[in-house]
């Protein structure tokens, strides 16, 4: 079986079929909808595959605009919006079955020295990822067992995920819970040494937790979902060089949540505490109706508006 790392960077090596036009493939998944995280990263391939590969990402900012649906290949048309002398600018529109379902606006910025340097100080008071369970153990040792569709997920996770921060089973353990949450993530394999890779494959994780933190004051987040959750927007800065496949924290935090939509904002710290990534995203939250069977709650992939 090939490893999940491996077919991460196979689903993230698109095919080029004109200039400024790619196709990436989209796994027939038990999900009902197309990984957001899984769209976002193949569209700055697309991007990155337009610019002359010396200027790292420095920002990227996407919408989900409606649900990709699994087996069917995504089309990613490039609009090269400028070549300056610092900065590169790409706009991205995948579309599938003839209809737009992402847009995605990606800044490249060539490295330079500056004037300016700091970082605040980020939570500290973490355990180290290698003393943590993988999620996938710490589920099975609390309720028993994965569900069956579940467990296939979890041995095609091209993640390794462990929860810093303390989960919670109950709803009485959830009383008095922060919206905050904090996942070390590593990619379950090398990931080779294409900057543009590791970028797109971290974007990838980074749309895998995040809106666990809107949740956590409301219901477990492992066990039945009350809420019909789906990604609206997705933003990313990148401050640093880094490799998704070393041992990264995401320290994940809700400012708000209101009117059905919940805000998520994501900090990627590396083992040393030097900040990676800044990471924000809104999210829509809509009560299951009463009756409707309610899928099992997880840290895989959140469905797209």
């Amino acid at each position: 079986m090939t490893n999940p790392a491996e077919r991460l960077v196979d689903l993230l090596d698109l095919e080029q079929i004109e200039v400024n036009i790619f196709r990436g493939a989209s796994p027939q998944e038990s999900l009902q909808r197309v990984f957001g995280g899984q769209v976002a990263g193949q569209a700055l391939v697309a991007a990155g595959r337009t610019t002359e590969g010396d200027r790292p990402v420095h920002s990227l900012h996407a919408y989900f605009l409606r649900p990709g649906i699994p087996g069917v290949p995504i089309v990613y048309q490039v609009e090269r919006v400028r070549d300056g002398r610092s900065f590169t600018t790409r706009r991205v529109t995948a579309v599938q079955q003839g209809k737009t379902i992402f847009n995605l606006t990606a800044s490249f910025h060539h490295p330079e020295e500056g004037s300016i340097e700091h970082q605040l100080p980020p939570r500290l008071d973490f355990p180290h990822p290698d003393t943590l369970p993988k999620v996938a153990d710490e589920i099975r040792a609390h309720l028993g067992a994965l569900p069956e569709a579940l467990e296939r997920m979890a041995r095609r996770q091209p993640f390794d995920i462990r929860y810093a921060d303390r989960l919670r089973w109950t709803p009485e353990e959830l009383k008095g819970a922060d919206p905050r949450s904090a996942v070390w993530m590593r990619a379950v394999g090398p990931l080779g040494d294409d900057p543009l890779v590791h970028t797109c494959a971290l974007t990838y994780a980074s749309d895998m937790t995040l809106l666990d933190a809107v949740r956590l004051p409301v219901e477990p987040l492992w066990g039945t979902r009350g809420f019909d959750m789906a990604s609206l927007d997705h933003a990313m800065w990148f401050h640093r060089p880094f490799r998704a496949d070393e041992w990264f924290l995401y320290d994940q935090e809700s400012p708000i949540a209101h009117g059905g939509r919940g805000l998520a904002r994501g900090r990627i710290y590396d083992l040393e505490g030097r900040l990676l990534v800044s990471v924000v995203q809104e999210g829509l939250f809509r009560p299951y109706p009463s009756g409707r069977p309610q899928p099992a709650a997880s840290a895989e992939p959140t469905p797209k508006s």
